[in-house]
């Protein structure tokens, strides 16, 4: 076998220019677009619901109002609380049909096999529905306690847990990461245990004295009432918590939910109100006639704030 020398030359030749040129010439590098950022918004579907709740909310407030006006002053006590009820409830629907209230909270949809997060998604969250749950549920609640005729304490201890609950929700819907927000969830639903028994047991017991048709009508209201009320968490569940559906799907959800909890029970309690007149207080003194009428108001026994 004959060997060439100038073959081993040759191919040393080659591997330095070759090197040479891997030196000069950079690596191709990859950056990957990772996370990916993903946004839930409402679209059309969404925004005409907002804007229909609103109009009805303020339809039911104007009416609310006209009926007020129709009962004497000391039994307008449901009228006033019931219209303010749907008073709220139209300011919060006008602002989120308007862009109000509303701001986006990110989540993690998906990791990769080692950890990292791959696919994050900003969910639009209507923070102004709570603040308008946590002014017009307490509200409801007033109205079915003071119906039921409850005492202080227990009127009490219910809005308080409301108060609870909502703000618990609240905290859930803005939490860092699902743990947390499951944590804040079972605190929310905590608090709802003891609304239904402050409503349900004890309210049911409170009218166990009063005559059958309004035993009826308050069990049947107050039934209405808590069923619609714990269809919330399930949506909150489904929407906030789990992220199983879209924006405009919890829109929809909770628009329906506002108009039987708030407009339609407060036409069913109101026209009842008026045909049963032994379910309204009558309440006089400064509700009805204010300061003027008292004289003055009395902080002790024999002695009132003109004495000072």
């Amino acid at each position: 076998m004959i060997i060439l020398p100038e073959i081993p030359e040759a191919a040393t030749q080659v591997a330095t220019i070759l090197a040479h040129k891997a030196i000069q010439t950079p690596l191709p590098t990859v950056i990957p677009d990772l996370p990916r950022v993903y946004y839930q918004t409402s679209t059309e579907v969404g925004h005409r619901t907002l804007w229909v709740v609103c109009v009805l909310m303020g339809l039911s407030s104007l009416t609310f109002y006209a009926m007020a006006m129709r009962v004497p002053v000391q039994k307008r006590l449901f009228h006033v609380i019931t219209a303010l009820v749907t008073t709220f409830a139209f300011l919060s629907y006008y602002a989120m049909a308007t862009g109000d209230g509303i701001t986006s909270h990110p989540y993690v949809n998906e990791r990769s096999k080692h950890g990292a997060v791959t696919e994050i998604v900003k969910r639009d969250i209507y923070w102004v529905r709570y603040v308008d749950w946590s002014i017009t549920t307490p509200l409801l609640l007033l109205d079915l306690c003071l119906l039921a005729g409850l005492n202080g304490a227990s009127i009490l201890v219910t809005v308080v847990s409301d108060v609870i609950m909502i703000l618990a929700g609240l905290f859930a819907a803005f939490a860092r990461d699902e743990a947390q927000g499951w944590g804040w969830y079972a605190f929310a639903c905590i608090a709802y245990l003891n609304i239904i028994y402050q409503v349900g047991y004890k309210g049911t017991h409170a009218m166990s004295a009063r005559d059958y048709k309004t035993r009826a009508f308050f069990g049947s209201i107050s039934l209405f009432t808590l069923l619609l009320w714990t269809a919330y968490p399930i949506v909150w569940g489904i929407a906030d918590g789990a992220h199983r559906v879209n924006v405009d799907a919890e829109i929809i959800a909770y628009a329906v939910l506002d108009v039987l909890a708030k407009g339609v029970f407060g036409f069913w309690l109101l026209i009842a109100h008026d045909t049963m007149a032994r379910t309204s207080p009558t309440i006089d003194g400064f509700w009805a006639h204010g300061l003027s009428h008292e004289g003055a108001l009395r902080v002790g026994e024999g002695r009132t704030l003109d004495d000072d």
